[in-house]
This record gives C-alpha cells, sequence and structure tokens, in this order.
C-alpha cells in the first residue's frame, strides 16, 4: 500500500531554515509527481510546490525564491527545504503525490513553527 512519512520539522526562529523529508513506499517513486502542501487551522490547506516526475519545480508565490523541492528517486524521498522562515510559514506541512491540481495519496504530516 502507499505510505508516505514526513519528517524534518519542529520550532525554529524567524529567518532560519528547516529541510523536511518525504520517504515514500509502495508504487514507483519514480514515475509521479510529488507534492507539499500545508495546512493551518481555521485557514484550509495551500498547495507550497510540485516537482514532477522529470524534475520541474513549481511553487507557490509565496515561497518563490525561499523554498526549494528537491527529490532522490534512489532513495524514494523527496525534500522542501525551507529558507528565510516567517511566522506565516507556521503550518502542518503534508507530502502527497500528485501534482499541483491533482493528488490521491498524503502522508500524516509534520509540523512547522515558526517563532521568535
Amino acid at each position: 500500500q502507499v505510505q508516505l512519512v514526513e519528517s524534518g520539522g519542529g520550532l525554529v526562529q524567524p529567518g532560519r531554515s528547516l529541510r523536511l523529508s518525504c520517504t515514500a513506499s509502495g508504487f514507483t517513486f519514480s514515475s509521479y509527481s510529488m507534492s507539499w502542501v500545508r495546512q493551518v487551522p481555521g485557514k484550509g490547506s495551500e498547495w507550497v510546490s510540485s516537482i514532477s516526475s522529470g524534475d520541474r519545480a513549481t511553487y507557490a508565490d509565496s515561497v518563490k525564491d525561499r523554498f526549494t523541492i528537491a527529490r532522490d528517486n534512489a532513495r524514494n524521498t523527496v525534500y522542501l527545504q525551507m529558507n528565510s522562515l516567517l511566522p506565516e510559514d507556521t503550518a502542518l506541512y503534508r507530502c502527497w503525490r500528485g501534482d499541483k491540481y491533482v493528488r490521491d495519496y498524503g502522508g500524516q504530516g509534520t509540523q512547522v513553527t515558526v517563532s521568535s
């Protein structure tokens, strides 16, 4: 069965960096686009970034030039490097199989809290 397990979240001060990881199993990882979506209670979900099977990356305007998505097909893992973090980046970050518009499986998420 498809499994997605995120890690790397935590509490960080504004301006600092974090790297999230999502390790996948149960499907041919290299054949799928992968995405990160964040959730804030009471504010719904926001698509953050996607990377295609061909390594094409796309980003939400709110994170462009600060976040970088990457994948390692040998490790079945997708990463999200988050730099210059802002308090408004505080959210539960979930990894999904799929792209910006069509996604089917998601992980449980990893909490990122940006606060001084």
